[in-house]
């Protein structure tokens, strides 16, 4: 361990040792951003940068574990990035699919996929399955894998699900614009029954949520961080805990 790495664990320490564990947020949403930039700096390949990244991944779960967060929500890959040449996407489709096999496997973490399972080819769709039925035991943390998501997408997808299920039910839709609120749509989006995220973290310095849970941040706290992903360290998370428990939420109050 170098000077550098002592002097940043005894700050950590610090930082944690202040932190008020009933002012941390339960649902964290993070935007993964900056694997490629980060390989870039460091003179590796992109797939270098995604494997990074995904490593990345248990590291965060476990800080979250340690300050009592119940549910993250991962931003692995959005729709937009389905659109990247074959020869990018395929291997990292084969990196997700790997990190979400590790998830399942740790034993710890419950996993829960979010997003359009029809947009993604037959074998991520059958490792995110097998993933979410393998870990419905589990009583950690609820990780939630976005992959081929996009926060457009998932109200289209919701409203497109309210209206086939009052359609089975012979709504008519004079009936169903009298009666439907923010409530029917929050119960079919891909998070229904989970608390909206408190806090979103997004790294690599972007200012911009992206499309990410549109419908669900609208009273997230945001925090917006420098350090690309791969190079996200505790003392960057226990930083953005500490920003958000310093705010005053007030939820248009």
């Amino acid at each position: 361990m170098n000077l550098r790495d002592l002097v940043y664990g005894l700050y950590a320490r610090r930082v944690e040792g202040r932190l008020d564990h009933a002012q941390v947020p339960k649902h964290i949403g993070v935007i993964l951003d900056g694997n490629r930039r980060w390989a870039k700096a460091s003179g590796g390949t992109p797939e270098q940068g995604h494997k990074a990244g995904a490593d990345k991944i248990q590291e965060l779960l476990g800080w979250c574990a340690e300050t009592d967060v119940e549910v993250v929500t991962l931003w692995m890959l959005s729709t937009d990035n389905l659109n990247r040449p074959e020869e990018q996407l395929v291997p990292l489709l084969a990196i997700i699919e790997d990190a979400v096999r590790a998830l399942a496997a740790d034993g710890r973490w419950r996993v829960h996929h979010v997003g359009t399972l029809d947009l993604l080819p037959a074998r991520t769709q059958s490792v995110l399955k097998e993933a979410e039925q393998a870990t419905l035991g589990n009583t950690g943390i609820l990780v939630n894998v976005a992959v081929g998501y996009g926060g457009r997408q998932e109200i289209a997808d919701a409203v497109r699900s309210l209206l086939l299920e009052h359609a089975e039910r012979g709504t008519s839709f004079e009936e169903l614009a009298e009666i439907v609120d923010v409530e029917h749509i929050s119960e079919h989006l891909y998070t229904r029954g989970q608390p909206d995220p408190d806090l979103v973290i997004r790294t690599s310095g972007e200012q911009r949520l992206s499309g990410f849970m549109l419908w669900q941040s609208a009273h997230s706290e945001y925090y917006f961080c420098e350090v690309h992903w791969p190079a996200f360290r505790k003392v960057d998370f226990l930083r953005a805990l500490r920003d958000y428990a310093a705010r005053h939420r007030r939820f248009g109050s």
